[in-house]
């Protein structure tokens, strides 16, 4: 490929052909097969006959959104656009991941679906909330705990109470 540099970009020749990534248009089929499926199972929802929107208009719309970025997207990376590689600002790219706090997240969520159908989201949520501040470098465990429980009962009657979704008491049904 024939280039010349003005300014530190690349200008290309005109005998050059875009180059294109094949990631971009691997994430394009994967997002319009979503879409896809989205607006398809929007189209088995059964909706009476009194009611003129019904449910049907948020997935309608989500995945025609959805059909709309992934078109928008091939074009994007026929054209040969290809997105700018992070700078890392905040982030030092010469550190090497941390494997451990990352093994200790994965326990945390494991823990959590394991036992959330047992102790109830209350319990497990606040295990969730006070083992991701331990993990992720907290060393308040006090605090860590009463935050977490404060957390996972105002987000269980958020649920229950406000969205109407009812998720598990666990062992505390009936006191919650």
């Amino acid at each position: 490929m024939s280039s010349t540099t003005h300014r530190d970009h690349q200008v290309a020749t005109p005998g050059d052909a875009p180059r294109r990534d094949l990631a971009q248009i691997g994430l394009a089929a994967v997002t319009a097969v979503i879409g896809a499926y989205t607006i398809y199972d929007a189209s088995t929802l059964q909706v009476g006959f009194a009611d003129p929107v019904g449910p049907r208009i948020f997935p309608y719309a989500i995945g025609t959104g959805l059909l709309v970025t992934s078109a928008l997207l091939v074009v994007a990376a026929l054209r040969g656009d290809r997105p700018e590689a992070e700078g890392g600002e905040d982030v030092d790219l010469d550190v090497r991941a941390d494997w451990v706090t990352v093994a200790k997240l994965v326990g945390i969520i494991g823990i959590t679906i394991a036992t959330i159908g047992f102790l109830g989201w209350a319990i497990s949520g606040a295990i969730l909330f006070a083992g991701s501040a331990w993990a992720l470098g907290s060393r308040t465990l006090v605090r860590d705990v009463i935050v977490g429980c404060v957390l996972a009962v105002v987000s269980w009657y958020a649920f229950y109470s406000g969205l109407g979704i009812p998720l598990s008491a666990g062992i505390l049904d009936g006191i919650l």
